[in-house]
C-alpha cells in the first residue's frame, strides 16, 4: 500500500498526536518541530520561543483509507483554528495553528479546506491557520513520543486532551480504528 506524510500543528503536540492516532489508516505519528529558525531545536527552546517552531506531528497515513481532506476534518474539528498563537492555557507562537504541506495537491486540498470553512461560517472569528510547504521537521525527545498513552491519568491529559478525543469519538466514530 503506498503511504503518504501530513504535518499539522494544533497546538501542544501532545493533544494533536493522540488524536490522530485514533484514526484508522494511520501508520505512525512523529511529534515534533516545524517551521522555525534554530537548527536542531529541542524543547525548551522551543516553549521559550527562541526557536521560531510550532510543535507539530508528522502523520504517516495510507491515503487509500483515510484522505488528506479527512485528516484536515479532524484538525479543524478538535483544535481551534480562530486563536492567533494559542490553544486553551498553552499560549506561544509554538503553539500556533499551521498546516505545513507536501506538495501542490496538499497545498490546493489545505487551501480549498480554508475557503470551505471560512464559506460555511463554521467559525466565529477568523481562521488563522497558517498553509505552508513543510520545511524540515524536527522530531521531539523520545519522551514525548505516545504522550497520552503512557500518561491518560496526568491532569493534562484529563483536562485537554480527553476532552479532544470525546469529540471526535462523537462526531466522527466511523474513522476510528477498532470500531465495532
Amino acid at each position: 500500500m503506498d503511504t503518504a506524510k501530513a504535518t499539522l500543528a494544533g497546538g501542544c503536540f501532545w493533544c494533536t498526536e493522540a488524536v490522530f492516532r485514533q484514526l484508522d489508516g494511520v501508520l505512525d505519528i512523529v511529534p515534533g518541530y516545524i517551521d522555525g529558525h534554530l537548527p536542531d531545536p529541542d524543547y525548551e527552546s522551543v516553549c521559550r520561543g527562541d526557536s521560531g517552531h510550532a510543535e507539530a506531528i508528522e502523520i504517516t497515513y495510507q491515503p487509500e483509507r483515510v484522505s488528506y481532506t479527512t485528516l484536515l476534518q479532524v484538525f479543524f474539528l478538535t483544535h481551534d483554528p480562530t486563536t492567533l498563537n494559542r490553544q486553551g492555557h498553552d499560549v506561544g507562537s509554538q503553539y500556533r495553528s499551521g498546516i505545513y504541506t507536501h506538495g501542490d495537491e496538499q497545498h490546493a486540498a489545505a487551501l480549498a479546506c480554508l475557503r470551505e470553512l471560512e464559506a460555511a461560517a463554521v467559525y466565529d472569528s477568523a481562521i488563522v491557520t497558517e498553509v505552508k510547504p513543510a520545511s524540515r521537521f524536527y522530531p521531539a525527545e523520545h519522551y514525548h513520543h505516545d504522550y497520552y498513552a503512557r500518561n491518560q491519568n496526568a491532569g493534562y491529559c484529563q483536562a485537554v486532551i480527553a476532552p479532544k478525543l470525546h469529540k471526535l469519538y462523537r462526531h466522527l466514530p466511523a474513522l476510528l480504528k477498532n470500531r465495532a
